[in-house]
Formats: structure tokens, sequence, C-alpha cells
């Protein structure tokens, strides 16, 4: 027989404060240090030179097109992912794992790849090149590649953060609507949905802030057209390769920015949705 376990506010003083010190310690070397350091080099020169760098017009153009992508690709990753959450919590079927492997293919892939793979079939040497040529479509370095280079990558975000809620909340109360007569359409916006609605609003915001700051996959179909196709983190790449480092990191700079903004967002959902289970308890 195996001996209890001791409760957590057992362990020795020290051993508390000193996880909590390492993990301290680790956030601040890794997470805050590097942020602060973008933000001072930004700064070196002082405010106005910053601020010349982020409305120069390839960075304007950059900026809208960086928003432009988001504001496509997490409207689509959002549906997906609401669908795809439902299917596998509600719903037992063939190829249920071989759904969530789907799902979660995007986060063992790196991006690169999957940029090459858009450009294999939609490149002008791809499989679908010459349609796309004949018929004057271009998908590759142009808007929609990048949009599908970056819903690839965002995919996961809403579906996995829906997918342990939704399993763990059963499937009781749509079975019980649906008893009572409630269409299939009225049960998702009346009971599921309020259900899942925090969660989902903090997977929106996680794949809005990964949909900006992806490089790897929207590098390798952009082209890294200046003012056309390059987003935000490739014409900080391009700045910084021409040695504008002062551009290059009021972008950066800018970039993390927005990448706080939404996390903070992320945080003040999730203490909302706590003081409400709270209140409802």
């Amino acid at each position: 027989m195996s001996p209890p376990r001791r409760p957590a506010a057992a362990d020795p003083a020290w051993l508390r404060w000193g996880l909590t010190l390492l993990a301290v310690t680790l956030a601040l070397v890794i997470f805050i240090l590097p942020l602060a350091a973008v933000l001072a080099e930004a700064l070196r020169r002082g405010w106005a030179p910053a601020v010349a760098a982020i409305v120069e017009p390839d960075t304007i153009a950059a900026i809208r097109l960086t928003l432009l992508v988001a504001v496509i690709a997490v409207p689509v990753n959002t549906i997906g992912g609401i669908a795809a959450a439902w299917a596998i919590a509600k719903f037992d079927f063939a190829g249920k794992r071989l759904l969530i492997t789907l799902i979660e293919l995007p986060f063992s892939v790196s991006p690169v790849i999957s940029g090459l793979v858009y450009v294999l079939l939609f490149g002008a040497q791809g499989y679908f090149g010459s349609w796309l040529r004949e018929n004057d479509i271009q998908i590759i370095f142009a808007l929609p590649g990048l949009v599908l280079a970056t819903v690839f990558v965002t995919f996961p975000f809403v579906a996995r953060t829906l997918v342990p809620l939704m399993q763990e909340q059963g499937r009781e109360e749509e079975e019980a609507a649906a008893t009572l007569g409630a269409s299939g359409w009225s049960i998702f916006w009346r009971v599921t949905l309020p259900n899942v609605k925090w969660a989902l609003l903090a997977g929106v915001l996680l794949c809005n802030a990964r949909a900006m700051g992806e490089f790897g996959a929207v590098s390798v179909v952009s082209g890294h057209i200046r003012g056309q196709t390059n987003t935000m983190p490739l014409h900080v790449e391009i700045l910084y390769n021409e040695y504008m480092f002062v551009g290059a990191f009021a972008v950066a700079a800018l970039l993390a920015l927005l990448g706080l903004l939404t996390l903070a967002a992320k945080a003040m959902l999730e203490a909302r949705a706590g003081r409400q289970i709270g209140g409802a308890a």
C-alpha cells in the first residue's frame, strides 16, 4: 500500500520559495529581458526615429497587410475550429482519431514545410500552376497564399482550446435540449456556445496573436515584395538585413506590443470567466 501523499502546504518553505524564484527568474531571462531589449533598441536614438520608421510607407503597408491577413484567417479558423471541436466532443464517428491528428498536424510540422507545400501546389511550376496561370489567378506571392499559409499554421488554436472544455461538459445539456424539440442551430446558439464562449474568445485571441506574428510559412509564399507581400515579421527581417536597426526594432516592438495586448485581453477574459463561474457556484 502506497504511503499517503503530503498536501502542498506541508512542503518546506525553502522549496516553495526556491521553485517560485526559479520560475520567476526563467520568465525574466527568457521573456521579459528580450522584450525590454527590443524596446530599448527601438528607442536608442529617441522617439522621433522610431516613429518615423513606423509611419514609413513600406511599414504602413506591412502593418495593413498583417492586419488584413489576420482579419481573414482568424474568422476562417474560428468557424473551422468550432466545427471540429463540436464534432470531436459531441459525436462518435469513424475517423475521429484521424481528425484529431490532422488538427494537431500544424504543431508538429515546420511552418516552412507548410509554405513549401503551397508553393508545390500553387506555384508557377506547381501541380495547379499552369491552370492558375491560364485563368489569371495568383495565389503564391499574393494575398491568397499568405492567408492559406496563415490559416494552416494557426488552425489548431481555436479547436484545441475548445475540445477539452466541450469533452468535460459532456452531451447531457444538448441531448436534453434536443429532447425538448430544439433544432441543432438553436442548440448551438442557446446551449453550446454560451458554455464555451470564454474559451472560444481565448482561442480566437491566441489564433490572432500567432497569425500576426507568423514568419516561416508566409516567408516562403510571400516573395518578399516590399510594400505588397511583406507582413510585419518579414519587414523586420528586411530592415535588419539592410542594417536599418532602429526601424527593425521599432517595428518589432510594435509587433510585440500587439502580442502583449492580445495576451492581456486573454488574461482579462479568463479572469472574468473565473469570476462568473465562482459567482454561479
